[in-house]
């Protein structure tokens, strides 16, 4: 219901005020488990693509968001929980397997859920090596991979900025990677790697950032 009322009222209000330019929104499949893979620049992205995108998308978020107190924690957790983010505990040592965990189970109900394979956002504007994390999800639920290459949202909230900015944002959606059938026989470990070289491929063709060849490593305010 919360989900229903936010998304009737925010982005028509955003698209308003920014107008972002969206690119290959048809590629998204309407209905079926699929994985929004994007590359990361801001803490706005997660908001940014739900927005622009024609369903909803569930992307995770960190715990710290769904567990304030007072009237600023109850409307920080609604505006998540309103926006389709679901909490994960990334300081837990089992956060990683317990987010995998989360996104299949989102997949399998036949839902679309966004990842950055990259990690982390970037600092620099570079595009970092993705993590075979987004490969073993689409393998193993079996779903297709839609590449996003945002461009402008490291500007519309930096780092440090506690409102957003109007500036040119730009979302692109590509044509869906399909991986049921095409790995068979294949050792999982290439096969993982092998689609996520795939997936930030066609992310780096849809945000033209420069690759930058190594993995990314998390920053204390990312």
């Amino acid at each position: 219901m919360l989900y229903r009322v936010l998304h009737t009222v925010v982005p028509p209000l955003a698209k308003a005020i920014w107008r972002p330019t969206v690119n290959g929104v048809d590629n998204i499949p309407r209905t079926g488990g699929v994985i929004l893979a994007s590359n990361h620049l801001s803490f706005a992205d997660s908001m940014v693509i739900p927005i622009v995108a024609p369903r909803r998308v569930a992307f995770l978020a960190k715990s710290d968001y769904f567990t304030g107190t007072g009237l600023k924690g109850a409307l920080s957790r609604m505006w998540f929980e309103g926006m389709g983010m679901l909490p994960v505990d990334r300081d837990d040592s089992k956060a990683a397997i317990a987010s995998l965990d989360t996104a299949l189970s989102v997949l399998r109900r036949g839902e679309a859920f966004g990842i950055y394979p990259e990690g982390t956002r970037s600092r620099d504007g570079r595009l970092y090596r993705g993590r075979t994390g987004v490969a073993h999800l689409a393998l193993t639920a079996g779903v297709p991979v839609v590449p996003v290459g945002l461009i402008g949202t490291d500007k519309l909230q930096p780092v440090g900025s506690s409102r957003p900015k109007v500036v040119p944002v730009t979302v692109s959606f590509g044509r869906p990677i399909q991986v049921v059938g095409r790995y068979d026989g294949v050792p999982l470990g290439r096969a993982r790697r092998e689609v996520t070289d795939q997936i930030m491929t066609a992310i780096q063709e849809l945000s033209g950032q420069e690759p930058a060849g190594v993995y990314n490593e998390r920053s204390p305010e990312a």
